[in-house]
């Protein structure tokens, strides 16, 4: 089970980093031999945003770890994170 959180206010950059992290995890569905079980949240209130070590927006969260903060990171890199997350135990 993935749980990907999007910190930010929605802007053009949050949207961007959604949409990367969107094409890295069908990337990353397309190698797995088992079906995904997968939740994508967008974190727009500031007091939840808080709650994550950040101080620049967008952010990405996978599994409660925070990844990226401040840049839109490239979809490979992405996809790393998420494949190193899905070999983590439960």
């Amino acid at each position: 089970m993935l749980t990907i959180k999007v910190l930010g206010p929605g802007c053009y950059n949050c949207q961007m980093l959604a949409q990367q992290a969107v094409e890295a995890l069908e990337a990353v569905a397309q190698e797995q031999p088992q079906e995904l079980e997968v939740t994508i949240l967008k974190v727009t209130e500031r007091e939840e945003i808080a709650k994550y070590p950040i101080l620049f927006t967008p952010g990405l969260v996978i599994n409660e770890k925070l990844v990226s903060a401040g840049r839109i990171p490239s979809t490979d890199e992405i996809k790393g994170w998420l494949t190193q997350a899905l070999a983590e135990p439960a």
